[in-house]
Formats: structure tokens, C-alpha cells, sequence
């Protein structure tokens, strides 16, 4: 299984970033073709040596890394990455990652 994660540091705006998050981009991105879950963090995002400046991480999962691919070249894979510009504009501090994992 391939999964997708966001990280999103701490918005200025916490209240709007979620509002934004859970209204319009999770709805969107639960169209994209190909996806198997979509798991968001819930609650505040700790580190072993204190509270971190993460607000949000999503993970999103597909059935491998040519799936993801596919899904995201789609109208709706589009839509949801141009939304997320929106709510996150701020390329520098959002990190994604791409990767396939197995069970050892």
C-alpha cells in the first residue's frame, strides 16, 4: 500500500484553516479515484521532547505508488491539490511525502 503524508505547521488562523480543512478540502479529496482512507491527526501533535509547531497531518492511502499517481493526475487529484494552495499558500512550511511501505 502506498500512503501520502501531509504535514501542515500552525496556521495564524487555526480556526479557519480547520474550517476550511474538514468543510471543503476533505470532502474533495475523498473523490479522488484510487483512494483507499484518509486518517487525520486528531488532537495536539507531540514530540518526545515537548508540544511541536504542527497543527495537522493527513494520510492518505492507495494501493501503490502508480494508484497515487493516477489519482492525483485526475480531475478531482487537480482539484484537491489546487485547493489545498488555498488554505495552506505557504509551500515552504507544508512538507508531503510520497512513499510505498511493507510489513516486516
Amino acid at each position: 500500500m502506498a500512503r501520502m503524508v501531509v504535514i501542515y505547521p500552525t496556521p495564524k488562523d487555526v480556526e479557519a484553516f480547520d474550517r476550511h480543512y474538514f468543510g471543503i478540502h476533505v470532502p474533495l479529496a475523498k473523490k479522488i479515484p484510487g483512494l483507499r482512507k484518509y486518517e487525520v491527526s486528531d488532537g495536539p501533535i507531540a514530540t518526545r521532547l515537548g508540544t511541536s509547531s504542527i497543527h495537522r497531518i493527513g494520510t492518505l492511502y492507495f494501493d501503490d505508488l502508480a494508484a497515487l499517481e493516477k489519482a492525483f493526475a485526475s480531475p478531482e487529484g487537480r482539484a484537491a491539490g489546487a485547493d489545498r494552495r488555498i488554505y495552506a499558500p505557504d509551500d515552504s512550511g507544508v512538507q508531503m511525502y510520497l512513499f510505498d511501505n511493507k510489513e516486516v
